[in-house]
């Protein structure tokens, strides 16, 4: 069993085998591969969900359910600490700095990231017999049509190429990137739904950058309009034959922070707090559109998040309050810190999961292979080099072995952190991100740091105190893994890959060091 799960599982368990076998004896005909909806908030931090903060001052009622009636992953992490890159390892199953984005994000003019040919894992569960969707921010860009003439130069009226469609979707409704970002247009599968007839921007905790917005676009609405479409779909393909993979990545809570008028002073702290009170209602709304529709049983039913909390939320207003987004952990979005990259993860699946807690590190990369193997699918060497199998932990209630060997994250500067059991070794002096030290802001306090940090997570895991000079075995041995993960593409087994773009990058100067 030990020797499955080092190759990544990708068969199932013994132990889901038994369970599928279970469910085949209890049908006459063949059991129904499980629907799979993949809930992702954007920008919200791990102590803003009461299941996993015992002081959260904010009570998410729904995602709560999900946690107590299924898994909870208390060491759950992102690929990276802003959104663009984590959407690409969702979808990939790959570290995000092997594609040509080696840093910072997407903005909402940016082509297509994914390339053409690379394997996603809507394409994976289409080929399986799944019908895919995805509703929401996609932020993996896309071709504009007359893009090439620049941003004042799109043709609207036009289709989009090499978007979601191109990349294993059936069915695409949503925006290309962050709410905070222009061009402010829906698109549904591959043509915008309206044209833009006015150029409008907001400022504060509402803002969102200057650009043309379409005749049908409400940024207020825009969460509301996504999750009324998911449910539609929802209720419409539980009543075909084929499977359904939902991708529901919600504009939600990131700026511009918007809750609508039944939520606002909600929470009682600020309009970040109702706005996540507003995102928790709408889980709500997908999970009694599971029961309504009959298919709640055999639904894979995920919530996690892109990154950690933003400074937009105003810590400093919800700290006052007893509030910490990030929880004990040290850092927000953008950082090297847990802060910016440890995520809620919690998953449900009444039919094959009781109730249990998982304590050993996983990533966002893992819901490729581990998706791949419900679905019956072997991954090909080419594809998920940073994805493994994590189903015998949802299956099973006694902790198995320790799966991932190591995780590396990035941050929004595109610095490297590699954790590896209770160690983990940042290859950057400062925080990769925005909090103190921030390049670029701080270098003069930079400069008198180390060139390294190492924290031991389990004894400081609000990482305190660098510990890098009482153990260099353990950061010589981190960072050889580390080069070892950048020069064979991938830190799976298998034959080794080709990164996208060069060999060698900037953020890499430590490897020569």
């Amino acid at each position: 069993m030990n020797k499955l799960i080092k190759n990544r599982g990708l068969l199932l368990s013994l132990g889901s085998l038994a369970v599928f076998s279970s469910c085949a004896q209890q049908q006459p005909q063949e059991a129904k591969k499980p629907n799979i909806v993949f809930i992702f908030a954007d920008d919200m931090g791990y102590g803003d969900v009461s299941a996993l903060n015992e002081n959260s001052k904010i009570k998410t009622t729904n995602i709560d359910r999900i946690a107590n009636e299924g898994v909870i992953f208390t060491d759950a992490h992102s690929s990276s600490s802003v959104s663009t890159p984590s959407r690409y390892s969702v979808l990939t199953g790959r570290y995000n700095w092997r594609s040509d984005l080696k840093s910072g994000v997407l903005m909402g003019y940016n082509k297509a990231l994914i390339a053409p040919d690379r394997r996603t894992i809507a394409s994976v569960l289409k080929d399986q017999g799944y019908q895919t969707a995805c509703i929401g921010k996609w932020h993996l860009g896309w071709d504009w049509n007359n893009i090439e003439a620049g941003p004042d130069r799109v043709d609207f009226s036009k289709p989009i190429s090499n978007g979601p469609t191109t990349r294993g979707f059936d069915y695409f409704y949503g925006i290309i990137a962050s709410l905070d970002m222009a061009p402010y247009v829906y698109v549904e599968n591959d043509m915008p739904t309206a044209l833009p007839d006015r150029v409008t921007v907001n400022d504060g905790m509402k803002y969102w950058r200057k650009g043309p917005t379409a005749s049908d676009f409400d940024h207020e609405q825009t969460l509301p309009n996504f999750i009324n479409r998911a449910v539609d779909y929802i209720h419409d393909k539980s009543k075909e034959d084929k499977p359904f993979y939902l991708y529901l990545p919600l504009p939600a809570p990131h700026t511009p922070i918007l809750p609508i008028k039944e939520y606002q002073g909600k929470s009682g702290l600020n309009p970040y707090g109702d706005f996540v009170l507003m995102v928790d209602d709408m889980v709500g709304k997908v999970m009694k559109a599971l029961k309504d529709a009959g298919v709640d049983d055999n639904t894979i039913l995920v919530f996690s998040t892109d990154n950690g909390c933003s400074p937009q939320a105003k810590f400093d207003e919800l700290q006052e309050k007893g509030h910490y987004p990030s929880y004990i952990y040290r850092g927000h979005k953008a950082d090297l810190f847990d802060g910016g990259h440890r995520i809620p993860c919690v998953v449900r699946w009444p039919a094959q999961i009781k109730p249990h807690t998982i304590s050993q590190t996983v990533c966002l990369t893992d819901f490729f292979a581990t998706f791949a193997a419900v679905a019956d699918y072997q991954l090909k060497d080419s594809e998920g080099e940073d994805s493994y199998n994590i189903l015998p932990l949802l299956l099973n209630e006694k902790e198995s072995n320790v799966i991932r060997e190591a995780t590396v994250h990035h941050s929004i500067n595109g610095d490297f952190t590699i954790r590896k059991g209770e160690w983990k070794l940042l290859l950057s002096p400062g925080s990769g991100g925005w909090s103190f030290p921030r390049p670029g802001t701080d270098d003069d306090v930079i400069k008198t740091l180390p060139l390294v940090q190492l924290y031991n997570m389990k004894d400081d895991p609000a990482e305190t105190k660098n510990v890098y000079a009482e153990h260099p075995e353990i950061v010589k041995e981190l960072k050889e893994l580390m080069i070892k993960y950048v020069k064979e593409g991938r830190s799976t087994p298998g034959v080794p890959q080709k990164n996208d773009g060069p060999e060698v990058w900037k953020q890499l100067s430590w490897i020569e060091e």
